[in-house]
């Protein structure tokens, strides 16, 4: 039946596994039984893609056992209901994916990894692809959407994240599409798929319910509460609220008073973020504003209680 749909379809080339080169015979013979000789298409058996252990190809138990998609989109069986990963779901460009399965049996004659699809399509030849199977390595995928990622705008990275935030219970049209940019573009170099970014960045859009307890024992100490409603004075203080602004008041402040620097400073992290982790401390306070920041601090210092001795 295929060998008449390609023929009535007027397909040049079928391009399939080389799992089909037993029956290309046949399918020659079929051709010119018919005959269709002059119409028949060009025959391509490519190598297949072979599992990331051991032996055989690849197939849907693998990405199940060992925690990728094989799926670009997520799959649901209709007879058990089991549901497989999708690319999409997991976070993956479309065009980090394209890149990465074009790269599996075939290379462009040089070490060029990165590659747009108008480049791939410019440098694509069949007598580059391998005569044997590829092995799926799934982690050199993450390693390409990384890539894609860093070079992806703050306003598609809006886009792109919309979803992911709306299904997180925050509504995207509550913040602009300048701040959301600017907040991805931010974390973006530290994330490698797109559920990695909204994780990290979704301190930006909404305050912290809960904070990390070992940041809280190491950091938030008895007099830190004192430090964070001093600390609070002195950002209000502030004409210029920028980072380069802010910055230098706020450590000459804290030389001023004496205080310890990693302590004060990993507060006031905890205390906005929730956590001892994120971008510069000082990036972050001049795109989320003073008002939303001091905020956090009282909002931190209401609820924060320093560990016993």
């Amino acid at each position: 039946a295929n060998i008449v749909d390609d023929h009535l379809m007027e397909v040049s080339h079928v391009i399939r596994g080389e799992e089909w080169l037993p029956s290309a015979p046949l399918h020659v013979l079929l051709y010119e039984a018919f005959g269709w000789a002059d119409t028949m298409p060009h025959f391509v058996h490519l190598p297949l893609l072979l599992k990331p252990d051991g032996k055989g190809k690849l197939s849907k138990r693998d990405g199940d056992r060992l925690g990728f998609p094989v799926f670009l989109l997520e799959w649901k069986d209709p007879v058990t209901g089991a549901i497989s990963a999708g690319y999409r779901e997991q976070g993956y460009l479309p065009e980090a994916v394209v890149n990465f399965l074009a790269l599996l049996g075939w290379n462009p004659g040089d070490d060029t990894e990165i590659m747009s699809m108008d480049e791939l399509i410019a440098k694509f030849a069949f007598d580059h692809c391998s005569r044997s199977g590829a092995k799926f390595a799934f982690e050199k995928g993450k390693w390409f959407n990384h890539e894609y990622l860093m070079n992806t705008p703050g306003e598609k990275l809006a886009a792109l994240a919309a979803p992911y935030m709306a299904a997180d219970g925050i509504n995207p049209a509550d913040f602009s599409e300048e701040y959301t940019a600017a907040a991805l573009d931010m974390l973006k170099s530290r994330a490698t798929l797109l559920t990695d970014l909204w994780a990290q960045s979704r301190f930006f859009f909404a305050a912290p319910d809960t904070y990390a307890e070992k940041d809280i024992r190491k950091r938030w100490k008895p007099e830190t509460p004192r430090q964070m409603a001093e600390l609070i004075e002195v950002l209000e203080s502030l004409p210029d609220f920028s980072a380069a602004a802010a910055e230098p008041v706020v450590l000459q402040w804290i030389a001023d008073k004496g205080y310890h620097l990693g302590n004060v400073m990993n507060a006031f992290r905890l205390a906005v973020v929730g956590e001892c982790k994120g971008p510069h401390m000082f990036d972050i306070t001049a795109l989320m504003g003073r008002q939303e920041t001091v905020r956090r601090i009282e909002k931190a210092i209401d609820n924060i209680k320093a560990p016993e001795a």
